[in-house]
């Protein structure tokens, strides 16, 4: 219990912190300003009770966000310990050889790397309206890193998927508290034989942190992020999805657009799984007084299993629109950096918005698809700035 009681004492430091200096309150202000957090580096604090913590967009500058920038969600408290020569992963079901591996074992598999951009379905919750119950997400519940680890699939092939085989559940070693159903997901086994699904280790290089899943998570490219279940440790072939709170009613979609008020029935809705297209301005940021002269409007933009393909820049509220320049780094699942020069014409208060495009030719819609959970907010991007 050390641990719980140090981590304890260092969530509350923090706690201090906030309630000396109000201003730095996050999830009292509709801004949201950065909170000194153990281990983090200016995040955005969301929930003490399960440790939500987000990204300031203006850490969008990077192809591969550092990991102390990248955004960490949790369903349930963070296991107390967590032993490596102890932890073990198991698999069975619907499988011909129950297997249960050792992380030394899990290593000696080949290492395959995704990078991947990670999506909290809940991210720009805040931004709906009306609003809805969950996290007040704002827009930095993502980011991208190299993932690495071994294939899901050669795990399953060793085990042996049975034909009645058709979804694949995840466990993480999440501290539940009373009265509160597990978290546990299952993903289809289409996915899951995915060369691009796996069982990472490693996070840009380093082993996963604590926060993002040591010593190993689910990696679902291209999905929510609650499919890539963290501190993994019990994987099970199922004959049908799983059934629980966090598939149903958690992480659905209407099958059919409603209006806040509508009675939306579980048995029409859907499980909430790729991504939507995207795109958010990282500078200058909401708000910023800036002086004539070039200025360099950036973000990036992601499409979840699509490709970005054109990111289109308005400076006039959405009137006209103008070809952002695409950064050189890109990869199947990850978000792609763009860049535009403004030379505003005089001064003035402007809207700049930012729209993309993927390579399914969808294209970032003006309003956001409402819902009751909030899921997949995607409007197209705006900050108001002032030229002096």
């Amino acid at each position: 219990m050390n641990s719980r009681r140090e981590f304890l004492r260092q969530i509350s430091g923090a706690a201090l912190a906030a309630a000396t200096a109000p201003f730095m309150l996050t999830w009292a202000l509709p801004q949201g300003q950065a909170v000194p957090f153990p281990g983090e580096d200016g995040m955005i604090l969301r929930s003490f009770r399960f440790v939500d913590l987000e990204s300031p967009v203006e850490y969008f500058n990077t192809w591969l966000t550092p990991v102390p920038h990248f955004f960490v969600r949790n369903h349930m408290h963070e296991p107390i310990e967590l032993d490596a020569s102890g932890w073990r992963l198991s698999l069975g079901g619907e499988v011909e050889k129950p297997l249960t591996l050792s992380l030394a074992e899990l290593s000696k598999l080949e290492t395959h790397s995704v990078v991947n951009t990670l999506e909290c379905a809940g991210n720009g919750r805040s931004l709906h309206r009306p609003q809805v119950p969950g996290i007040q997400w704002g827009k930095g519940a993502v980011g991208t890193a190299r993932f690495s680890g071994p294939r899901l699939r050669e795990v399953l092939e060793r085990a042996g998927v049975k034909a009645t085989g058709k979804h694949i559940m995840f466990r993480g070693l999440d501290e539940v508290p009373a009265k509160v159903p597990p978290f546990i997901r299952s993903i289809p086994i289409e996915k899951a034989l995915d060369a691009d699904t796996l069982i990472a280790t490693h996070m840009n290089g380093s082993p996963l942190t604590k926060h993002h899943g040591f010593p190993a998570r689910a990696l679902v490219p291209g999905w929510i992020g609650a499919a890539s279940c963290k501190w993994l440790t019990e994987i099970k072939v199922l004959d049908a999805e799983f059934v629980g709170n966090f598939m149903s009613p958690g992480y659905r979609l209407p099958n059919q657009p409603v209006k806040p008020g509508d009675v939306v029935k579980p048995e029409d809705t859907h499980a909430v799984t790729a991504l939507s297209v995207k795109s958010v301005i990282s500078g200058p940021i909401d708000g910023s007084g800036l002086k004539t002269g070039k200025v360099t409007v950036h973000g990036a933009a992601w499409a979840g299993e699509a490709d970005i393909v054109k990111v289109e820049i308005s400076t006039d509220g959405g009137m006209t629109w103008n070809h952002a320049k695409l950064g050189r780094d890109q990869a199947h699942y990850a978000w792609r950096l763009w860049s535009y020069d403004w030379k505003p014409a005089k001064g003035g208060d402007y809207s700049i918005q930012s729209r993309a495009t993927d390579s399914q030719g969808r294209v970032q819609p003006a309003t956001p698809a409402w819902n009751p959970s909030g899921y997949l907010y995607n409007a197209v991007d705006q900050v108001n700035v002032h030229v002096s």
